[in-house]
């Protein structure tokens, strides 16, 4: 078996940005951090946060007033913002900024009288803060991964944003969609290291991939999506050893954008001697 890296592949400038912010509060003498909701989706990461002291928690009433509390990158709404703010917490923001692109162009569609689209999964975390946003404006708002479920009357003018980890190619499909029943603005896009990370996929013309990150990641369940070959996903090195590869013949490996480098290189060498 012939293992390539498929690049870019790992951490994104988002992830990083706010896997540096949560290490310098590591090791305070003023008591646990408490990071609201898992800093990014990947199992690793956050163990080796919980083994550093910091906990985990998915509301605001379960810190101790006066605590330190941080928010996830994939963002947070204003009634939470307000939540922590009278609970007395001290607030540390690692939001992804382009994820706070994404509140500004919903809050700018809002102003202007617009319902707004959100294209997103609505159980995830960035969606429902982006859903929360607008709702703090008394915006009109649906969030939903099918377009041919909005239900505006036909002819609206409508905004339309998008979660930044979804399939860049369905975001795109479900914009056109839209065009054809309501007037759209859009601003909904992927980030870049979402986009790029999916387009690399499929691109791979081997056998199978291989995407390491852990199942409750977004922009993990994407790549497996994309890829044009037989997909294969994996986030522990247990898991990677369960996995039948005995077939393959070309494996194309890559990795969400929450995946520490460092499992990455570890699963790599692990490939090589199973080849």
């Amino acid at each position: 078996m012939t293992v390539e890296v498929l690049h870019p592949h790992g951490f994104c400038a988002g992830v990083t940005a706010a896997l540096k912010k949560a290490l310098s509060l590591a090791g305070r003498s003023n008591g646990a951090v408490y990071c609201l909701h898992e800093l990014v989706h990947n199992q690793i990461v956050v163990e080796g946060l919980r083994a550093k002291g910091f906990v985990f928690v998915e509301d605001i009433a379960e810190i101790p007033p006066g605590a330190t509390v941080l928010f996830s990158a994939h963002g947070v709404s204003p009634k939470v913002r307000e939540l922590a703010v009278q609970h007395g917490l001290e607030i540390v923001d690692a939001t992804c900024p382009f994820v706070t692109r994404v509140h500004k162009a919903a809050r700018d569609f809002v102003q202007r009288g617009l319902p707004v689209v959100v294209l997103g999964h609505s159980g995830h975390a960035e969606a429902r803060g982006i859903v929360g946003e607008i709702e703090s404006l008394g915006g009109m708002c649906q969030c939903t991964a099918d377009a041919q479920s909005v239900s505006f009357p036909d002819g609206a003018k409508i905004g339309v944003v998008s979660q930044t980890t979804m399939n860049a190619d369905d975001v795109a499909f479900s914009v056109e969609k839209l065009r054809m029943r309501y007037d759209v603005e859009t601003m909904a896009e992927v980030c870049n290291a979402t986009k790029e990370r999916q387009d690399a996929v499929k691109s791979f013309d081997g056998d199978a991939v291989l995407v390491l990150g852990s199942a409750n990641s977004s922009n993990t369940r994407r790549l497996c999506e994309v890829a044009r070959c037989r997909t294969f996903r994996a986030g522990t090195l247990d898991e990677v050893r369960a996995l039948d590869l005995s077939a393959i013949d070309r494996l194309g490996v890559t990795s969400g954008a929450s995946t520490p480098e460092d499992f990455f290189n570890e699963v790599i060498r692990e490939l090589e001697k199973m080849s």
